[in-house]
């Protein structure tokens, strides 16, 4: 079977930047799993797993637009410290939570002063080409459920709570 829509395909990747230096590496852990036309992953590495079999490799290079997108400027804003109680000092280049009114995303401290916060709202990886080596270990049809949640189930993909 090869990769395609509302296909689950369980692969290793390894990330590198535009230099080739390595940024994450799953092949050392269990594989991914990704519900295929589902927007589990980045475009770019859909695409490039579309047509593929299993133990197939390919090597991709992915522009911001397929990967996290470009940087977006409005995402770098100041915020008045009393939302960042609790936790270890805040430092620059510190990774936090914070709640926002699309629920909990990671945010980048640019800044600390005395009553505010420089944060930096972008994935980390906006705005980057990312190199992306990949293998697929196993490719399935998606199940009715999976289908309907929008997401792959069991190893390496969502978990759900027994009821």
């Amino acid at each position: 079977m090869k990769v395609a829509k509302d296909s689950v395909v369980r692969f290793h990747y390894k990330l590198s930047d535009e230099s080739g230096a390595e940024l994450q590496n799953s092949f050392n852990s269990e594989p991914l799993s990704a519900l295929i036309g589902a927007g589990n992953i980045i475009p770019g590495v859909e695409a490039a797993m579309i047509g593929l079999e299993v133990g197939a490799t390919a090597d991709v290079e992915v522009p911001p637009e397929q990967g996290y997108g470009e940087r977006n400027p409005s995402l770098m804003q100041r915020v008045p410290k009393k939302y960042f109680k609790g936790g270890a000092p805040l430092a620059p280049g510190m990774t936090v939570m914070v709640n926002t009114e699309q629920g909990q995303r990671p945010v980048t401290i640019i800044k600390v002063g005395m009553t505010v916060v420089d944060i930096d709202a972008n994935h980390p990886l906006a705005g980057k080409t990312l190199k992306f080596h990949l293998q697929v270990e196993e490719v399935r049809e998606a199940t009715a459920e999976e289908l309907q949640h929008g997401h792959a189930h069991g190893p390496g993909g969502h978990q759900h709570a027994e009821d």
